[in-house]
């Protein structure tokens, strides 16, 4: 019997706060990798509550390497969260996808190297599929919420993931192209990865601010330029979220990858789990170490 379904979303640059809200409360959470990028913000509209956290916290004040993204899965998990809905600022690969588009990511490639990319890194060994790293469900419901409002959209997409901070070289940013990826952005890997192993069900959108390097006439990107562009998506985003809200529950995830994905993925013998690692994991594999 699938848990009762709980919305987090993640938000990206330009996507601080959330307007339009009621009851909402920021919350303090303590996780074992940390403290999370900023508090929770707990909100509700009608019936529905939901958490958002604002992955560079407010004021942008985190870089990307440094995002404690392990904390911020495990935080949103330990306040019930099923389903992440991840908003972030990307740049574009492809000529069609103009600044101020959004693309619903269904791939990544993850080139980022100086990250933690796992819960399981010490002593309890677990490898997950990531195949299909996000729901189609929730892509599906992401969809249907931009067609209604009516904003210009992707259905499917590649994500490279850069470390950053510095934007990419030509050199690189063609290298991309070449390989078939359409946006590319500095933060989804290994929000994905951790959401996957807290088998939490995860869907990217992505908001196009300015093309690549690799355009012509946009040989240089300029960070006063992409804000410009942030602050219309959003408003944008801000108005999706809310529609994706009222309806995510209507689209089916019970065939879902992330559903129950640690079954089959610790490798670890169970007489070689100490108690405190088991502890430290409770909350991300607590269903699955707990059984005897």
């Amino acid at each position: 019997m699938m848990k009762k379904r709980k919305l987090g979303i993640i938000g990206g640059s330009g996507l601080y706060k959330m307007e339009g809200f009621e009851k909402t409360k920021w919350k303090k959470i303590n996780t074992p990798w940390g403290k999370p990028s900023d508090e929770i913000l707990l909100a509700s509209i009608g019936k529905e509550e939901i958490c958002f956290i604002p992955r560079h916290s407010r004021g942008h004040k985190i870089n990307p390497t440094n995002i404690n993204f392990r904390a911020n899965i495990d935080a949103m998990k330990q306040l019930g969260v099923t389903d992440i809905i991840s908003v972030s600022a990307v740049g574009s690969l492809k000529e069609n996808l103009e600044p101020g588009k959004f693309v619903i990511v269904d791939q990544f490639i993850d080139r980022t190297f100086s990250r933690v990319k796992t819960f399981f890194n010490e002593e309890i060994v677990a490898h997950v599929s990531m195949a299909k790293p996000t729901s189609s469900g929730l892509s599906n419901c992401c969809t249907a919420a931009l067609k209604k409002l009516n904003i210009s959209h992707q259905v499917g997409g590649t994500y490279i993931v850069m470390e950053g901070p510095q934007f990419s070289t030509l050199a690189e940013s063609k290298l991309y192209r070449s390989w078939g990826a359409d946006v590319i952005g500095m933060t989804n890997m290994p929000e994905a990865k951790l959401a996957r192993e807290a088998e939490i069900r995860y869907s990217t959108v992505a908001m196009v601010t300015d093309y690549d390097c690799w355009h012509p006439d946009h040989d240089e990107v300029d960070v006063s330029m992409v804000v410009q562009t942030l602050m219309k998506n959003a408003a944008n985003a801000q108005n999706m979220i809310k529609e994706i809200i009222k309806t995510f529950r209507n689209y089916s995830v019970e065939k879902d990858p992330a559903n129950d994905c640690l079954n089959v993925a610790i490798i670890t013998d169970p007489n070689f789990r100490t108690k405190k690692t088991i502890k430290k994991l409770k909350t991300i594999a607590g269903r699955v170490l707990s059984k005897k």
